[in-house]
């Protein structure tokens, strides 16, 4: 598992429910924006929004939390909707005490989001978007297409960790790692970074398991040899590696 610290505990619980065992390696970490100003600027005026939508749960948890200190008892305008790009960051918004979230019931990402009714008539209207720095730019060029005004509340950006893969390492040469499961692009390009030339070998013969039919031409052009489109749900990837297992035997 290469989900940042932070989002690996469901997925893991899930893995070892189902009678696997989770290997984690981080392969992301979610870290502050440097400059603060131009995300401030946008919770201070919420008021002037329609829409908000939340692109993951690590946009919830840091945008929700400058917006907790920044705004005091007036956290949330009442009147600005809110909406998420799938159910981990509906999850996400849901302890925060939100309800009626617009999210996508299958799939998690911007063209599921796009399909609902309820972004299909947003003409005039002002819309936010949280996320981390430099994400996929469709959500916000289509809305704009459709004659929405949108802006990007950048409130995170991912950096790769500096961790010791060894412990990962030796459990793949004891023949213990069985599956791969990365979380996005980012984190598969930095997991083949951080394991070098030996754990490279072994990730390319290990069957892995990514969120989008997107992710595929990365995977193929570091050769590896087997991906599993899974989604990027938590109950999504358990399915799909107790399907490929099952499979297997």
């Amino acid at each position: 598992m290469t989900r940042p610290r932070e989002q690996a505990g469901g997925l893991a619980a899930l893995i070892e429910r189902a009678g696997g065992i989770a290997h984690l390696l981080p392969a992301i970490e979610i870290e502050d924006v440097p400059d603060l100003e131009p995300i401030l600027a946008l919770i201070d005026g919420l008021e002037r929004f329609d829409l908000a939508i939340f692109v993951s749960p690590s946009a919830v948890a840091k945008a929700m939390n400058l917006i907790r200190h920044r705004r005091g008892d007036r956290a949330w305008p009442s009147g600005l909707r809110i909406a998420a790009i799938g159910r981990g960051s509906r999850r996400a918004l849901e302890q925060h005490g939100f309800d009626a979230i617009i999210a996508p019931a299958d799939h998690a990402d911007s063209e599921a989001l796009l399909g609902l009714p309820a972004l299909s008539s947003v003409a005039g209207r002002q819309i936010v978007i949280f996320r981390g720095e430099g994400g996929r730019e469709l959500l916000g060029d289509a809305l704009r297409e459709r004659g929405a005004e949108v802006v990007y509340a950048e409130c995170y950006r991912r950096t790769r960790p500096h961790i010791d893969c060894a412990p990962l390492l030796a459990a793949w040469a004891g023949g213990t790692v069985h599956a791969v499961t990365v979380s996005s692009g980012d984190g598969l390009a930095n997991l083949y970074d951080m394991l070098g030339t030996r754990g490279q070998q072994w990730l390319r013969g290990t069957p892995l398991f990514v969120p989008h039919a997107r992710h595929l031409d990365a995977a193929e052009q570091l050769g590896i040899r087997e991906v599993v489109v899974a989604g990027a749900a938590d109950e999504d990837v358990t399915a799909a590696l107790v399907a490929y297992f099952a499979a297997a035997k």
